[in-house]
């Protein structure tokens, strides 16, 4: 990536990531909508710290589920995501845990190489943490923050109880962080 990438269309930059699968591509395109989406998130949430954990999580939904079927109007698009994941909080607020357990995900304040570099093998490590997790907390982790299920929808799909899916949600949590700052350690 050079600098004429930052010039790119919103369409141009999903073509290359379509073309590539290089999530360096997405980086580029969210980091550039940042700011609306936090505004989004604080105009619904009212709440810095839950506006920035939201766009957190929007990021690793965009990344990890990011449609096969074209975009018309990326903006919009990821405007009604970001609003539904908001309504999705305010709706079931046992839903929302505070704990910083996504602390891992990479700030879009740089945009050196270096810095690209290092969101796209951290989002690597993470992607690879989140397989190493055992299955049942794989599942509950990819419904919880990736699908935005409830717990109760967690319960009624996999037929675990309230205290499993609570369990497998916050060990899974907590066990994908460490996973993710031991890969952040080898690293260094």
């Amino acid at each position: 990536m050079n600098k004429q990438d930052n010039h790119k269309s919103d369409d141009e930059l999903i073509l290359s990531f379509r073309q590539t699968g290089d999530n360096r591509w997405l980086g580029l395109l969210l980091e550039r909508h940042t700011l609306l989406l936090l505004g989004i998130a604080m105009k619904y949430l009212k709440d810095k710290h839950a506006a920035e954990d939201a766009v957190q999580q929007v990021f690793i939904k965009t990344i990890t589920a990011f449609p096969k079927e074209p975009i018309q109007n990326f903006k919009g698009w990821l405007y009604i995501l970001m609003r539904n994941h908001c309504f999705g909080v305010l709706r079931s607020p046992e839903r929302f845990i505070t704990d910083d357990g996504l602390e891992y995900v990479p700030s879009p304040e740089n945009n050196s190489p270096e810095d690209w570099k290092l969101r796209e093998q951290q989002w690597e490590h993470m992607h690879t943490a989140l397989q190493l997790l055992n299955p049942e907390q794989q599942t509950c982790i990819r419904m919880f923050y990736m699908e935005e299920r409830s717990y109760k929808e967690i319960m009624e799909r996999t037929n675990f109880s309230f205290e499993q899916v609570k369990s497998y949600v916050q060990n899974g949590k907590r066990n994908l962080k460490i996973l993710m700052q031991k890969m952040e350690q080898s690293r260094s």
